[in-house]
């Protein structure tokens, strides 16, 4: 067993230093009193009732949390059905093929991916709106959701599902049942995961995005052209905490979820 240095002790401090240094600097100056960023000025939040207040950060807000869900919801669904079709299919024609269209947006660029779509979107003639947003986060999302999902459908226990079927379960009664109930902190990873993405886009929405379809990234970087504020300060931090209680409120529930799946297992193995 390796000792734990000095030396490591301070690269690990160096690196979360600076991973987390900026995020922890941005929220304490979110509470600054001057208007000036890098000048402190004395505590304040009058800059948090100054976010809830404009008009143009809450409509962005709203259609990403919208294009969010939605999105993040499609993704899992699709994402789930390609990670089944690829772990339990077997070999296909075509599933090389398949295996490549499905992974290709993890190793794509996001500029590449955003004008590939623009260009779709204006050859079928389709306006650009919320749903092309939707459309385009579904696209580049479902690949990390399969990718997840299918870690877990690797290690699955088919047994499980054989004894199900034995039992008189018909093939659907049996995954809803049992694996979708196994695989389901997968499920939920992936989807919290889709929602992440969503909500962090910005290139991808800027050339896919229409009238009435400005979601909070966009909104926040043209903002940050003009210069950066307080207010900025004080959005980001709020997005911070949503994100870090929706983290741990997931892990949470995952960790509580694994030690009742554990508490039934061997509570079934003392009863047989």
């Amino acid at each position: 067993m390796r000792r734990f240095s000095f030396f490591n002790a301070s690269a690990l401090t160096l690196g979360f230093a600076f991973l987390y240094l900026p995020i922890v600097l941005l929220m304490i100056f979110s509470f600054n009193e001057s208007r000036l960023v890098t000048v402190w000025g004395g505590f304040s939040t009058k800059w948090y009732s100054t976010v809830f207040a404009n008009k143009g950060f809450m409509d962005a807000a709203w259609v990403t949390v919208r294009v969010g869900l939605v999105s993040a919801t499609l993704a899992t669904i699709l994402g789930t059905m390609a990670a089944l079709v690829l772990v339990r299919a077997g070999r296909f024609p075509g599933k090389t093929l398949f295996s490549g269209m499905v992974y290709a947006p993890l190793v794509m660029p996001e500029v590449i991916t955003g004008l590939s779509l623009l260009l779709l979107f204006v050859s079928l003639d389709f306006d650009r709106g919320f749903w092309t947003v939707i459309l385009a986060h579904v696209t580049f999302s479902m690949c990390y959701s399969a990718v997840v999902i299918s870690s877990r459908l690797v290690t699955f226990d088919m047994s499980l599902e054989e004894a199900a079927m034995d039992l008189g379960a018909s093939r659907m009664a049996t995954f809803f049942q049992i694996t979708v109930p196994i695989i389901l902190p997968s499920i939920v990873s992936a989807w919290l995961l889709s929602f992440t993405l969503s909500l962090d886009d910005l290139v991808i929405a800027s050339f896919t995005s229409g009238p009435g379809a400005t979601t909070l990234p966009m909104k926040i970087y043209s903002q940050v052209r003009l210069g950066v504020t307080p207010e900025i300060n004080a959005l980001s931090t709020i997005l911070v905490v949503l994100v870090s209680t929706g983290v741990i409120a997931a892990s949470l529930l995952t960790k509580r979820r694994e030690v009742q799946r554990r508490r039934e297992e061997r509570a079934a193995v003392a009863g047989g």
